[in-house]
């Protein structure tokens, strides 16, 4: 084999060769490349799993203060509206036992004045005529009042205001029901003084009451007469 034939042989093996290694390459290159590829998926898929694992995560932390936020805000409200209901059943409740207080201070105040009264009179058997059965006198009793500015004379008209504050001053004197009571009699009995005849429906109480004007107080009793009969 001459020098020709061996030439063109080793050019042959080293075309080959260097094919060869062109593909191996090129193989080894697409192979790097896939590697990248999918790792790169892999890590990007990763960190979106991720990403929404801390997403869903944060929601439910969101959720869970919003909610423990709204429990509190809702808890916050129910204390302050039964704080409010406490507080206003509690004034309430002040403002009843003060009123309690009060009324039960006036009646007392009204029952001790009606002793004093009471332990004042000065009681008689008889009186101005046959048919009294006993004569009440009391410095306690007071002028019931006046809306009158003047009172020249005592006037008997049922219309007038000065008949109205003379049948107070009678029940005041008696304690017999305005309302009910009847009157017999009221006239004058002198200059700023009159009597008046009154007894209940049913006539267990009769009296003849003797009453004197006060100026700017009104007409105050003087004398009860306690009657047998009219």
């Amino acid at each position: 084999m001459n020098n020709t034939d061996n030439d063109s042989s080793r050019y042959d093996k080293r075309s080959k060769r260097k094919k060869t290694n062109i593909i191996l390459n090129g193989l080894i290159g697409v192979v790097i490349l896939l590697i990248i590829v999918v790792g790169t998926i892999i890590f990007s898929g990763g960190k979106e799993e991720d990403q929404l694992a801390d997403s869903a995560a944060n929601e439910e932390v969101n959720k869970a203060e919003t909610s423990k936020e709204n429990n509190s805000d809702e808890k916050d409200v129910a204390t302050d509206e039964e704080s409010q209901k406490d507080g206003s059943e509690e004034e309430e409740n002040k403002n009843n036992e003060e009123n309690k207080d009060e009324s039960t201070e006036e009646s007392n105040e009204e029952e001790k004045n009606e002793e004093e009264v009471k332990e004042e009179e000065i009681v008689t058997e008889g009186g101005s005529s046959a048919d009294v059965k006993r004569t009440v006198e009391n410095p306690a009793w007071q002028p019931v009042g006046t809306v009158q500015d003047e009172h020249p004379t005592a006037v008997y008209d049922q219309s007038h205001v000065d008949w109205d504050e003379m049948l107070r001053a009678i029940t005041y004197a008696t304690g017999l029901d305005r309302s009910a009571m009847t009157v017999y009699f009221l006239g004058n009995d002198g200059v700023n003084r009159s009597v008046g005849t009154v007894a209940s429906p049913n006539k267990d109480e009769m009296y003849r009451v003797y009453i004197e004007w006060v100026d700017g107080k009104g007409w105050k009793p003087t004398k009860v007469e306690e009657l047998n009969n009219i």
